[in-house]
């Protein structure tokens, strides 16, 4: 094995002080549901928003003071730039960072802030890659992988030392993966201590390469596609990482962008956890049941990070609401004459559904001279409240058409 677990209590020493310890939480919701202890580990309140300043950090420390004067340099997702940035930042040490040109705009920004200097190349992380490793051969940067480092899994594999001092019951760690540097260094890290604990990984199934690369016994490079996920949208394997994810873990699953939301959406409003994609996949696929659960086990989910878009994390949360009852879209047809409006609302009102927005539609609807469309976003309790609001609506001589959902081709 690359990495040793001796490797990992070095990273643990050199990160005294820099990486923060963070909580971890209990879902009292999951738990319930799932008739188990159900923690989150909550990297999401890292240093630099994620887990991948321990990484950064303990490879950066350790570069020589030749390599150090070179600066350094790093291709990302989001996340392993803002840890670049803040180690190479503690250590004194020059950075440059490239990210895709559709990285979020909360990442870049504070990848900037940390001083790096930020360059926006290609569509993809694995283009920020290439174009990364263009300018290192240039100006003589020294490069820190993502997660193709013996360093960097090290770094990470703390979270696992953590996770066991906290829960030694440990029986099952859900991980997500993107390049594979974070389950690496967990498993390495629980499996030592815990050799019966489970690990389980969780890839975006529009972004999964190791299903298939450990069904053909080498790396498989799949066809991105887009993901709210981003943090984990890696395609390429590692060569360290792969083989290690082979040997020590359990167990693969995918989730859908869809029960990602969810997961986001989940750990907002019952943690108070703000989480990105990424952060919220392991959280996504216990929520889905897409892994097997025995009554009383003790599992942790890792929330790797909470760097989340602003207007992104809105429009998740909306959408949620919309999937669970909670918002929906009436079409009204109604006299075009004044107090109409004022009308409809008190019936909306006596149903007992809040309204977040009306629009008018005349032209756009067609809708037949003297008559104007009415448009409404109710806030209503769940599904069957929502059909009470219908049928309140609908005693009272309105015409309603709820508007259609799940209509869009992927």
């Amino acid at each position: 094995m690359t990495v040793q677990i001796s490797d990992i209590y070095d990273a643990r020493a050199r990160l005294a002080g820099i990486s923060l310890l963070t909580p971890i939480v209990s879902d009292k919701i999951l738990s319930k549901a799932l008739d188990a202890n159900v923690y989150l580990k909550a990297e999401s309140m890292q240093r630099s928003g994620s887990f991948k300043i321990r990484g950064a950090f303990n490879t950066i420390s350790r570069l020589s003071d030749e390599e150090k004067s070179r600066g350094v340099i790093a291709a990302s997702a989001g996340n392993h730039a803002q840890g670049v940035a803040l180690a190479a930042q503690l250590c004194g040490v020059r950075s440059t960072i490239v990210l895709p040109v559709h990285a979020p705009l909360t990442k870049v920004m504070k990848t900037k802030d940390l001083g790096a200097d930020v360059i926006l190349h290609g569509a993809t992380f694995d283009e920020a890659v290439e174009y990364s490793r263009v300018l290192k051969e240039e100006k003589g940067y020294t490069y820190v992988h993502a997660f193709d480092d013996e360093r960097v899994i090290a770094g990470q594999g703390t979270i696992g030392l953590e996770i066991v001092d906290s829960l030694p019951e440990i029986s099952t760690v859900v991980v997500p993966i993107g390049g594979g540097g974070l389950i690496s260094g967990i498993s390495i890290a629980v499996k030592t201590l815990r050799p019966n604990a489970r690990i389980i990984g969780v890839q975006s199934n529009n972004v999964s390469w190791v299903k298939p690369s450990l069904e053909a016994g080498h790396a498989v490079i799949p066809e991105p596609k887009p993901t709210i996920a981003d943090g984990i949208a890696v395609k390429t394997p590692g060569e360290i990482t792969l083989p290690l994810i082979s040997e020590l873990v359990d167990e693969i699953i995918e989730v859908t962008d869809e029960e990602v939301a969810h997961g986001i959406f989940h750990c907002v409003q019952n943690s108070h956890l703000v989480v990105e994609g990424a952060g919220a996949a392991g959280v996504a696929a216990l929520i889905a049941r897409k892994i097997g659960v025995s009554p009383g086990e003790t599992i942790c989910a890792v929330l790797c990070g909470g760097n989340i878009d602003a207007n992104l994390l809105a429009r998740v949360l909306e959408q949620v609401l919309v999937r669970q009852g909670r918002y929906v879209m009436f079409k009204v047809l109604v006299m075009d004459r004044p107090g109409m409006l004022a009308g409809l609302l008190d019936t909306v009102a006596d149903s007992g559904a809040n309204v977040i927005e009306v629009f008018h539609r005349r032209a756009m609807w067609l809708a037949p001279l003297g008559r104007v469309g009415i448009e409404m976003l109710l806030e209503v309790r769940d599904h069957e409240h929502g059909r009470e609001v219908q049928r309140h609506l609908e005693n009272a001589g309105y015409h309603v058409e709820p508007e259609g959902q799940d209509t869009w081709e992927e």
